[in-house]
């Protein structure tokens, strides 16, 4: 167990996750924060210079949690069913929360891409990790003949991204999970994945 100090400033970071995502880095006030976490603002930047300290280490903290959700998910008997296992953990993920703060870095990306280069370039890390992962899998499974070969993997790992991202934007606009699922089929058919359907009931 961490100090008190220690416990507090995480208490901190996990408190403003949700605010950040749903209201935006931008909008959301050191006020907001005091509020949401029950802190003082003398406690606030005790451990954090200002908001912007404050939201690189929510962004980070952020993008370990997702980095290891992407190992656990990326898994199955073949590179084919990984990636189908992780079209369907990413539908729950976002039906859990109602479709309700949509993706964090998605979020950042469009809000912080034009007005806070130091929250893009965060945010840009975390898509260039993803799309790492996603080319390797991706790579194995045209190696196997188990999708399109026509296409490099890096291209079509970022296509991946681009359809999920634009799709839990459509979800969640709509509070439903019908475009997101829709997208997800699309993207199944135009990879042209080919999976044993016995291990995914």
């Amino acid at each position: 167990m961490g100090t008190k100090g220690e416990m507090t400033r995480q208490k901190i970071i996990d408190d403003a996750t949700g605010i950040f995502q749903r209201k935006g880095f931008g909008t959301t006030s050191v006020n907001d924060l005091l509020s949401i976490s029950g802190v003082t603002k003398g406690s606030l930047y005790f451990h954090f210079p200002g908001k912007e300290a404050l939201g690189i280490a929510v962004l980070k903290k952020e993008a370990e949690t997702f980095m290891m959700f992407l190992d656990d998910v990326l898994i199955g008997e073949t590179p084919a069913a990984c990636l189908d296992n992780f079209f369907n953990a990413a539908l729950r993920k976002h039906q859990g929360t109602g479709f309700v703060g949509g993706c964090l870095f998605g979020n950042t990306a469009l809000e912080a891409s034009d007005s806070s280069p130091v929250y893009a370039r965060v945010v840009a890390e975390v898509f260039n990790e993803w799309t790492e992962k996603l080319r390797k899998i991706i790579a194995q499974a045209q190696a196997l003949e188990l999708m399109r070969q026509d296409m490099p993997a890096e291209q079509l790992a970022q296509t991946v991204i681009a359809t999920i991202e634009g799709a839990i934007m459509q979800s969640r606009l709509h509070k439903s999970a019908e475009p997101m699922t829709r997208a997800l089929k699309t993207l199944r058919i135009f990879l042209e994945l080919k999976i044993d359907r016995s291990d995914n009931p």
